[in-house]
């Protein structure tokens, strides 16, 4: 008896057909953005049969990005961020069995050079690493999306988002604007304050932060792919991108850049200043950013990555306390995997990420 397969076929798309993924990172306003900066994005259309051997041949189609990297002369990886969007009800056996021959079927889409494919699976576990793998994969040196978050329901009144905030946030959030913090909308207007914090903040906590022009073009590419006629996507899917400025006296304190889209809102990028940090900015912008989101129409607030437990050694650990104080459901994905297609450029890879990784971590203890 042939052997049951969930993928029944993967076909090339469009960009635009990818605006109708769940997540901004499957989307096709993504890939062009990446492709501003080096990635060759590639969409194609995944059809999954949901029905198991004996139940016939329903399928369901879903859109697929997956963007492309040069990491030296003839040696590149392919990345597929927050996917593959895999229809609702299958098992972890099911998904682990879709992950095997969805890379097995990229393979024969993607250059020669390709030394592997990662996978960031969107789909939550029950505990950070319980995710498992399929056999021919192996964990990433490296994490590139945060597996670990806390989403925040926004669909309840404004005082129920407050109640299920620990009370020394909610009071911190009211201090801020007791004190005089006042929150604006300043988008590209304020980049130049928001960068500004953002390299104090990299000083401060040892972060790593792009290059100016990478947040001047996310802005530029969002208002220019918001103008367009040819989009095919709802306009409720439609990326949506802000950057919220808190400011005292002529300081800019704090700021975070956010993007709603359709029904889910995303915290990016957050950076503060030393100055008033007892006027506790921060707390006021994340809540003036859910009500923001929630206006929008938007029925959750992704924090967008914690560690995965309390555990106060961790060096991030303070972000841990931070974002979790704003209630929520904490929640945990798998991470990245890689499926090898040249085994020993791979491990050669692999081998240099863990130690840029394990460099990384040790440099962040000692802050």
């Amino acid at each position: 008896m042939k052997e049951f397969s969930l993928l029944k076929a993967l076909t090339p798309g469009d960009l635009e057909s990818c605006n109708s993924s769940d997540s901004f990172l499957q989307s096709g306003f993504w890939g062009s953005f990446k492709a501003r900066f080096g990635w060759n994005a590639r969409p194609f259309l995944a059809e999954w049969n949901v029905s198991d051997a004996e139940g016939g041949a329903a399928a369901a189609s879903r859109p697929l990005l997956v963007i492309r990297r040069r990491l030296a002369p003839f040696v590149s990886f392919a990345y597929i961020p927050w996917g593959p969007e895999l229809p609702e009800g299958l098992s972890a056996e099911a998904r682990g069995k879709a992950l095997e021959e969805l890379a097995g079927a990229l393979k024969n889409y993607l250059p020669i050079d390709t030394v592997f494919a990662r996978f960031d699976p969107p789909w939550f576990i029950e505990a950070p690493g319980e995710g498992g793998s399929p056999p021919s994969f192996l964990k990433a040196g490296a994490d590139v999306q945060p597996p670990d978050t806390v989403i925040i329901d926004l669909n309840r009144t404004n005082e129920a988002i407050l109640t299920g905030m620990k009370p020394k946030w909610r009071y911190n959030a009211r201090l801020a604007l007791k004190k005089g913090v006042r929150i604006k909308q300043a988008n590209e207007g304020g980049l130049e304050d928001f960068y500004a914090l953002l390299k104090e903040t990299s000083r401060r906590d040892g972060i790593a932060i792009h290059d100016m022009s990478y947040y001047k073009t996310l802005f530029f590419h969002c208002r220019e792919y918001q103008r367009r006629g040819t989009d095919k996507s709802p306009a409720s899917s439609r990326p949506d991108l802000r950057l919220y400025l808190a400011t005292h006296g002529g300081d800019a304190l704090a700021g975070i850049v956010t993007l709603f889209r359709g029904r889910r809102a995303t915290y990016l990028y957050g950076a503060s200043s030393d100055k008033k940090r007892n006027f506790m900015a921060a707390y006021a912008l994340q809540l003036n950013a859910m009500e923001e989101a929630k206006r929008a129409g938007c029925l959750s607030y992704d924090l967008f990555g914690i560690p995965p437990d309390s555990n106060p050694n961790h060096p991030m650990a303070g972000l841990y306390q931070f974002k979790t104080g704003f209630g929520g459901k904490i929640v945990h994905r798998p991470g990245s995997w890689d499926y090898p297609y040249r085994s020993l450029l791979y491990r050669l890879f692999r081998a240099a990420e863990t130690f840029r990784k394990k460099r990384r971590d040790a440099k962040k203890r000692k802050q």
